[in-house]
Formats: structure tokens, sequence, C-alpha cells
């Protein structure tokens, strides 16, 4: 199949990376605004090269991934809609809940599949926890613990147009825990602070957070998210039960000394960054996408999916600014 991509910044070029070496995928044709970034691109997969989104989708593309700046999404993924052509975006859907839920409307009335890029869902670990919650094998579960910590902040200019550490980086937990679950959130408390980079305050965001979630049957959810640390790239959940407690994440790249008297566990190198923790995941999640375009596979993680953690992140964001639980309903539109 043919597979179209748009953007070629930094994840757009792994999975440029990622989609050429897929036996599915026969031909790339790529944009992007920066044409030297395209032209690189092209030279190093053998893509084809377009002038514009409206040339790749003109170009008979069997597919689209949407790797662009996230102010162009909503018009990218409609673009594609619109053309019939299946289309796979990273997340967000949108910079803002409301243009997401434009986007919803319009793509819950087509058969034009989209998927939208959440890539825990494809990690093995996850995935195992997630078949272990569904076969009962932990009992009923009374905690969740989720943890996403960034080995360094990312620029100023990044921290500005993210729209907050919540839905920049918690979003990724608030999602995994709904599909590990498949339980909904129902009410959210978060604090935050700042102890590091000064641009990340001066943006008006937190460096380091926390949330409680309360899941739809009680269930009780913790989120823990931090742009600093110093040990690596640190991804992992614990889902406890009333028969068993199962862990995602402790292997022997896991950021985290013990100082244990003879424990050398973890003994290999750490993790340093999101591309070497779920690089597996990455393929896991474009091979779906191919099986998508084929029509052997519904969306894996639909817009609808994308804005239910959307409006967790939405609730973290005001639960912080207020200093009180939110339920998600408060924060929720149509």
């Amino acid at each position: 199949m043919r597979i179209g991509i748009l953007g070629l910044g930094r994840i757009g070029a792994f999975h440029a990376e990622t989609l050429s070496g897929l036996d599915a995928v026969e031909s790339l044709v790529v944009a992007d605004p920066f044409a030297d970034a395209a032209r690189a691109a092209a030279e190093r997969f053998g893509a084809q090269v377009a002038d514009s989104p409206e040339a790749v989708l003109a170009a008979e593309v069997d597919g689209i991934v949407v790797a662009a700046a996230t102010d162009a999404h909503p018009a990218l993924i409609l673009a594609a809609v619109k053309a019939g052509v299946p289309v796979f975006c990273e997340k967000p859907v949108a910079r803002t809940m409301a243009e997401g839920v434009e986007v919803l409307k319009v793509v819950q009335g087509s058969d034009v599949p989209v998927q939208i890029g959440y890539n825990r869902r494809f990690d093995a670990g996850f995935v195992a926890a997630r078949a272990a919650v569904r076969a009962g094998e932990l009992g009923t579960l009374h905690t969740v613990r989720s943890t996403t910590l960034d080995p360094a902040p990312p620029p100023a200019a990044y921290v500005a147009a993210s729209g907050g550490i919540f839905r920049d980086c918690s979003v990724h937990d608030f999602d995994i825990i709904r599909w590990v679950t498949g339980r909904e959130v129902t009410e959210v408390y978060a604090v935050g602070g700042n102890r590091g980079a000064d641009h990340i305050r001066e943006a008006g965001d937190a460096d380091t957070t926390g949330a409680v979630l309360t899941l739809d049957d009680g269930t009780i959810a913790v989120v823990s998210n931090s742009r600093h640390n110093a040990r690596g790239y640190d991804v992992r959940m614990e889902l406890h039960g009333f028969q068993d407690s199962i862990a995602v994440g402790l292997d022997d790249k896991l950021p985290l000394r013990s100082v244990e008297p003879g424990v050398t566990f973890p003994a290999g190198t750490p993790h340093d960054f999101f591309m070497d923790r779920f690089t597996d995941a990455y393929r896991a999640e474009l091979t779906a996408f191919t099986e998508v375009v084929a029509g052997r596979l519904p969306s894996p993680c639909t817009v609808a999916d994308a804005l239910e953690a959307g409006w967790i992140a939405e609730a973290c964001t005001l639960s912080l600014r207020e200093h009180r639980p939110v339920r998600i309903e408060e924060v929720r539109i149509d």
C-alpha cells in the first residue's frame, strides 16, 4: 500500500522510518512546510515529495499519517476523511476540546476510519496487563498507579504551545488507565508544583504533578508525572486487586536505583526517551494502522477514545487551578 505522511519533524521522521520497514507498505509520499525536512525523508526512505497536503491526497495514497503541528490536526483529519482516505493522527485531535468535538461530529457521520496515536495501547506490557484485568486474574481492582517521568523538560517553545502538562503528558496515563481497566473516570483531584525549569513556571504550567482519579466502579487511580527525572524515561503502571497485583515497566531498563542491600535490579542501561521505551509499540501501532487501511481492523483508538482522555486532562487542569475536586461532567461539552 501507499502511505502519505504529513509532517516530518521528530515523530514524523520516526514514523517514516517505521513505515518504510513494514512489509505492507510499498511506498511513501511525504510533505512538510519545511522543504528540507521533506527532501531529507525522501532521500533516506525513497519517498516521493509532495508540496502540500492536498498534493499528498491527490497522489492516490491508501492512508494518511498526520504528524504535523497540533493546530493543523483538525483540518488534516477532515481533509483525509472527505477524500475517503483512512487517517492516523498523532494525539491530540485538536488544540482545544471544542475543536475536537467538532471533528468527532464529522467523523462519526463517516465510514472512513480515523486512528489516534496513543502508542501505549500497543506496548506488550500494557497489552498483557489489560488481558489480565479482563480475564479476572487480579480479582476486583482497588488501586491503579500510573507514572510518566520525562528525563528532561521540553524547550520553552514546546511548553508554551503544549496546553500544559496534563494535556500533553498525563493524557497518556489517562488513556491507558481507561484502556487497561475498561472503566471511565468520574472525578479528579490534581496538585502540581514547580521545582525546576523557569520557562515552565513562566508559561503558567507545572513541572511536577499528581492526580487522584476516581473510576466509575470505585477504583482509585493515582497518576504521577514530572518533567524532571535525571535517571531516564520512566513509564510504569501498577494494578492491585484483591487476588493479585501486577506491574508494567519493571524491566532491567527501569530508570530507578534500588538502595536495598544486595539488590542489583535493575541491572541494565535505563530508558532514555519515549522512542527508546516504545520502539516496538510504535511499530505495532503503525502495523495496526495498515490493517485499518486494508479494512481488516476497526480503528483501535478512535477520536471518541481520544476525547475521553482529553476530558480527564481538562478536569485535572481545572482542579489544579481551583484547588478542588472536579467531576468530568463539569468540563464535558457536546
